[in-house]
């Protein structure tokens, strides 16, 4: 019986709105490209989720992949307030899961970056039991280490948890440590594969 839900953030409860958060900065699609192969391509954007690196010594890594764009990428990533955006269904689902009877919990790749500039993004966050922000424990998906970590801190038995994320490999991470797991596509499709697992959504 499914007595857990854990939920992704990006996505899935927010939208992350990275390519068009560039556009409305003015970047065409090729300078998009490239900005996306100087970061959030290259493996760096681990250390960018994790936040392990300040934020200038992560810079310096970004331009030295491309240093044509330095001016960009400072301009790309200086404030990025509004990359990361609520869904409008997020807190009132949030809401009917936990007058279900079901503990809703969080489980991201969240930078700390992002949680200082898009904070208003992350609005449902009081209204959830609890989790794990990646930056926080230095943890990414899919590493397994933070799924046995979110297990142990709240006590939970696996097969009494489903993880949702927009992401097949850290859906076959959180399955391979037991848990029910759902590719998130859309609230509704996610909701079609809850009530397959007995929750009443």
């Amino acid at each position: 019986m499914i007595k857990n839900i854990i939920f992704d953030i990006g996505n899935v409860l927010t939208d992350f709105r990275w390519k068009g958060f560039l556009e409305d900065k003015g970047f065409d699609e090729t300078m998009i490209d490239r900005i996306a192969k100087a970061s959030v391509e290259s493996p760096l954007w681990n250390e960018f989720d994790r936040g392990d690196w300040p934020d200038e010594k992560l810079m310096q890594a970004f331009v030295e992949n491309d240093p044509e764009i330095e001016k960009e990428l400072h301009e790309a990533y200086d404030d990025i307030h509004g990359m990361v955006t609520l869904r409008d269904y997020a807190i009132p689902w949030v809401q009917q899961l936990k007058k279900a009877g079901y503990r809703v919990l969080y489980l991201s790749n969240f930078s700390l970056k992002a949680y200082r500039e898009c904070d208003d993004a992350l609005a449902f966050l009081p209204y959830m039991d609890g989790g794990i922000l990646s930056y926080q424990d230095k943890v990414i998906k899919p590493d397994p280490a933070i799924y046995k970590l979110l297990l142990k801190r709240f006590e939970l038995v696996p097969q009494e948890c489903v993880f949702l994320d927009d992401t097949q490999k850290n859906v076959d991470a959180a399955v391979a440590q037991g848990i029910y797991g759902i590719r998130f596509v859309t609230k509704e499709q996610a909701e079609a594969d809850l009530r397959k697992l007995g929750v009443r959504t």
